[in-house]
């Protein structure tokens, strides 16, 4: 019996199932192995957030030390799946079910949750020196984790190609854990949690990645959606500062479907009356200290205030926002004024953004209608007169609405494909052209490349639509768009140059300010078509993007 139980440990010894790695501040942590990929899934960066640290900085482990786990499923931390406040009752309904602590404990999410995980390469020591991908995941600053994001396709391909990467992801809270705002919150000095996670999360990298075989002077941050949002928020930290102990803590950015998003301050009105319903819900009005008392409250109380807030649109409660500390203006001014980090960086978008937000409107069946919405629902610190003159540019005619190119097809309800378009643009397309065109003229030395993804066209009321490059970009989908992505990824993530190494089957990628052409994305090929499409509605986004604000 004694040799039965022996032989799992040596088996695993003998192939390498369990690789360690010893930590500078002595810790060990203990991976898995497989196909030639080592993981380390769930290696806590910070303190737990729980008690009186809930609602406050992260904090940095002191003496790391012992030994590390770090083969099982990470914890997610605390999920807004659906806010409950809605006007549609059947998503009301669900998202009580899912906000329960019941849903949360089954899915695994709590708040003990500031982990990362590091994957790499079999073959990598710690002499390797290889460039590290830091992945900071999406889900509308409300859900997300790292639990279902797999770096093993990319890495596998950047070992074919002979350029091997280290891939990282970080968890970091969400919604009203991660992104509480209010005047309490800005006095205190707790806004924008969600952001500084992320970058305690960079400085464990800084610290600990050359361990693993990573280089921590050739680090690209890469997100998607709010992921790719707060890789803009990360060049914007403290005015641009992405340094640690004297370096940076990145050379490079991708950014899928995402950048500037104006966004009112901390202390607004819409943001305080968030911060006071949450107040209110957890039981806490009449405290001295509503935000101690917030603190003090049991999880699933907490959990239920945070999570019973308006939303259901673009336009969530819980986004990061201007406190003049981490964040220190909003975002198209810190775009504006070039007060970000100057690293070289991709963006692009999906060609129909706006379908998936729009799927639940079908009370919006004539403009005036569609106005209102914006009106009250997405801009409501600007003019009526504002809001119809950005849904003028619109046309009316569904065939010149998203999903684009299909004609009088897929539009569910009378103002959908409308509404798809103009929900597409505000957050993901046409702000994305207007960053580029602040960056070209901000920080003109800084190479930018863009990108516009049609693959996924024909699909039915969807089309190419929001987050389909994420089953793309890490091989879960193989195909011409996914081999396409990777490759131009990978030699920049080695280069700061998507075309440096990349084979010459590909087309060469233009920098965006040489001519502004996006490479797009096609099912069966990529090509380059000019970045002008919609161009009266951007130039209306641009010159009114100040009272444009969420």
């Amino acid at each position: 019996m004694f040799i039965l139980y022996l032989l799992p440990l040596a088996l695993a010894t003998a192939f390498d199932l369990t690789p360690t790695v010893k930590l500078p501040s002595g810790a060990n942590v203990i991976g898995s192995s497989i196909a030639g990929i080592d993981s380390f899934k769930g290696i806590p960066f910070a303190q737990p957030p729980v008690g009186q640290l809930r609602l406050r900085p992260p904090r940095a482990i002191v003496n790391q030390s012992g030994n590390i786990l770090a083969t099982g499923v990470p914890k997610a931390c605390p999920q807004l799946y659906l806010p409950i406040d809605t006007s549609n009752i059947p998503a009301a309904a669900l998202g009580l079910l899912l906000n329960t602590p019941l849903v949360q404990t089954v899915t695994n999410a709590g708040e003990d949750c500031l982990t990362v995980n590091v994957q790499r390469p079999a073959s990598a020591t710690s002499s390797s020196k290889l460039p590290v991908i830091f992945w900071i995941y999406g889900g509308s600053f409300q859900f997300g984790s790292t639990q279902i994001y797999d770096g093993s396709f990319i890495i596998k391909n950047s070992v074919q190609q002979r350029k091997d990467v280290i891939f990282v992801a970080v968890n970091y809270r969400v919604g009203g854990f991660g992104f509480l705002p209010g005047k309490e919150v800005l006095k205190d000095g707790s806004a924008n949690l969600g952001l500084l996670d992320q970058r305690l999360g960079l400085q464990w990298v800084a610290d600990n990645i050359a361990s693993f075989g990573g280089d921590p002077d050739k680090v690209t941050i890469w997100g998607e959606s709010a992921g790719s949002i707060s890789i803009f928020d990360q060049l914007a930290l403290y005015g641009g500062n992405h340094t640690y102990r004297g370096k940076p803590l990145f050379r490079a950015a991708i950014m899928n479907s995402g950048s500037i998003i104006p966004t009112e301050p901390v202390a607004g009105p819409r943001s305080q009356a968030v911060y006071d319903r949450v107040v209110k819900n957890a039981g806490c009005s009449a405290a001295a200290d509503t935000l101690s008392c917030l603190r003090g409250t049991d999880y699933t109380t907490f959990l239920n205030a945070a999570n019973n807030v308006p939303g259901g649109s673009i336009a969530g409660s819980y986004l990061p926002r201007a406190d003049g500390s981490s964040l220190m203006k909003a975002a198209h001014l810190i775009a504006q004024e070039g007060s970000y980090a100057p690293v070289p960086f991709i963006i692009g978008d999906q060609e129909d953004e706006g379908t998936l937000f729009s799927l639940t409107q079908f009370n919006l069946t004539n403009e005036q209608q569609l106005v209102d919405y914006f009106s009250d629902v997405v801009f409501p610190n600007a003019s009526r007169s504002t809001v119809q003159g950005l849904v003028d540019t619109y046309s009316a005619d569904p065939s010149a609405g998203s999903p684009y190119n299909t004609g009088l097809l897929n539009n569910l309800y009378p103002e959908f494909k409308r509404l798809a378009s103009i929900q597409g643009d505000i957050v993901f397309n046409l702000q994305r052209r207007l960053f580029l065109a602040l960056a070209s003229v901000a920080k003109p030395e800084v190479a930018s490349y863009s990108y516009l993804s049609s693959s996924f066209y024909g699909t039915p009321i969807l089309g190419t639509f929001h987050a389909t490059d994420v089953l793309q970009a890490f091989g879960y989908i193989p195909g011409i768009p996914a081999a396409s992505m990777q490759a131009y990824y990978i030699s920049f993530v080695n280069t700061m140059d998507p075309n440096q190494g990349t084979s010459a089957l590909l087309p060469k990628w233009p920098k965006w300010s040489a001519g502004k052409k996006l490479l797009n994305f096609r099912a069966l090929s990529n090509i380059l078509i000019p970045d002008n499409f919609r161009d009266a509605s951007y130039e209306y986004l641009a010159a009114n993007i100040a009272e444009l604000t969420v």
